[in-house]
């Protein structure tokens, strides 16, 4: 686990988030908290657990990308789910627990797609053998004898030799990549399984693939005969062999101590699933999805198909507008299990213009760079970015609030005829300044009912 100071966290939070200073700080501390945690005596270190936090603030205002940046630069595994999704069990639709299991896949696939880059070198050697026997078949062996007592013995002669000469003069040749555009026959593993989908209170997703584990076990390997080029048998060689390399085993253990000690699953939309007392409709299972929440977040045991994994110090943000209700709508257990609150501020003019071109991925550097792969530079003059971040100001003070995301809405239409017309401007140098900005938004702006669908 990364052993970032808190303050280190903000500094790498703020070179792609604007503002949220709160929220960040937050996020920050209850990182910093798990890897004290991993310091303490190991007795007192299970009762330990994680402090939940739930981001309330407006859409488009930077809850999820705080999550999503924290997982990457802590390297934690890392799921984002919309508490919307689930339903409470005796419905059709997704169970809770299968957020568990989506984080545990999703770290399985990581740790084994590492494993492999770690052992590529290895595979490729292993595969280039492989190949120099497609391109060049071993001599075969003469007949054994006929009678038991009769002896046979193999006189190793010029003919080895010139089999060896010539393997090492097709592996300088395989080397160079002089061979590539040559065709082999290779057998390769045909993997299309029958898709079954059963419904149960497992949870469909879970049972389809079990049963696909258990016929691919079943059936016997298929294999296809296929003449491929060299360069692309080659590719497939390395990954078989790659994955024969990895141990299985070792992964999966690894997988689930990682989720288990530093797994982060982000909660999106908490608050859809908030109020309501019973009644009809869409309404008659959000207590029930709270209720079926709970023991996830207060820390049981899920049953996986890696095994069993405990979500006692998974950290768990959940985040959500609250425009109709309030987070003490949620059921008393379910929010005590979330003791950190933080709320999030609407973004205004200033932040826009930050948005725009202070991040690592700014609004703005990223149109620069698409359009100068078609060899245009578009230049942003200052008052053209203060215009933009006016505009994406008042349309969401007139219409709805949808925060940075109204940015993205106002640049398309602000860059359409160039983005359209790019591929003919080859050369070009265009000058975007207030004047073109207003030319190009002030008349749909202006129309209310124009904006809405627009904008």
């Amino acid at each position: 686990m990364s052993n970032l100071k808190p303050s280190e966290i903000v500094k790498e939070l703020d070179k792609y988030i604007i503002g949220q200073h709160k929220a960040k700080r937050s996020v920050a501390i209850a990182l910093r908290n798990r890897w004290r945690r991993q310091q303490v005596p190991e007795e007192l270190r299970d009762e330990i657990a994680p402090k939940n936090i739930i981001l309330i603030g407006p859409t488009g205002v930077g809850k999820t990308e705080i999550a999503r940046r924290l997982s990457r630069l802590t390297d934690s595994p890392f799921t984002k789910v919309e508490a919307s999704k689930f339903t409470e069990v005796g419905y059709v639709g997704r169970d809770v627990e299968s957020m568990v299991r989506d984080l545990l896949e999703l770290t399985v696939n990581m740790l084994k797609t590492r494993e492999q880059e770690a052992v590529k070198e290895k595979a490729s050697h292993i595969a280039e053998e492989r190949m120099l026997d497609l391109l060049l078949p071993k001599p075969r062996a003469h007949q054994p004898p006929e009678t038991p007592g009769e002896m046979h013995i193999e006189v190793v002669g010029e003919s080895s030799d010139r089999s060896s000469s010539t393997r090492e003069k097709l592996r300088s040749m395989l080397q160079d990549g002089k061979l590539n555009e040559r065709y082999v026959d290779m057998d390769v593993a045909d993997r299309s399984l029958p898709v079954v989908e059963i419904f149960s209170n497992v949870g469909m997703e879970e049972m389809g693939i079990n049963f696909k584990d258990m016929f691919s076990n079943i059936m016997p390997k298929n294999t296809k005969r296929r003449k491929l080029k060299v360069s692309e048998a080659m590719k497939i060689l390395v990954q078989e062999e790659a994955q024969n390399l990895v141990d299985m085993d070792k992964v999966v253990s690894e997988a689930i101590e990682k989720v288990e000690q530093s797994g982060i699953i982000f909660l999106d939309e908490i608050d859809k699933i908030a109020g309501g007392n019973g009644g009809h409709g869409p309404d008659v299972s959000r207590e029930g999805v709270q209720r079926d929440l709970l023991p996830i977040v207060e820390g049981s045991t899920v049953t996986t198909k890696y095994g069993p994994v405990k979500t006692d110090h998974i950290l768990f943000i959940a985040s959500g507008a609250f425009h109709t209700v309030k987070p003490s709508d949620l059921i008393p257990e379910l929010q005590g299990r979330f003791p950190i609150r933080v709320e999030l501020d609407s973004l205004g003019r200033e932040d826009f213009v930050k948005i725009l071109t202070e991040p690592k991925n700014a609004l703005i550097l990223q149109y620069v760079e698409l359009l100068k792969t078609e060899g245009v530079e578009v230049v942003f003059k200052e008052d053209a970015i203060e215009k933009i971040a006016s505009i994406a100001e008042e349309v969401n003070n007139v219409t709805e609030n949808i925060g940075a995301r109204r940015l993205h809405t106002i640049m398309e239409c602000l860059l359409e005829d160039i983005l359209f017309n790019a591929p003919d401007m080859r050369g070009v140098k265009v000058v975007i300044d207030g004047k073109y900005v207003n030319d190009k938004l002030k008349d749909i702006k202006d129309d209310q009912d124009l904006s809405r669908y627009i904008l």
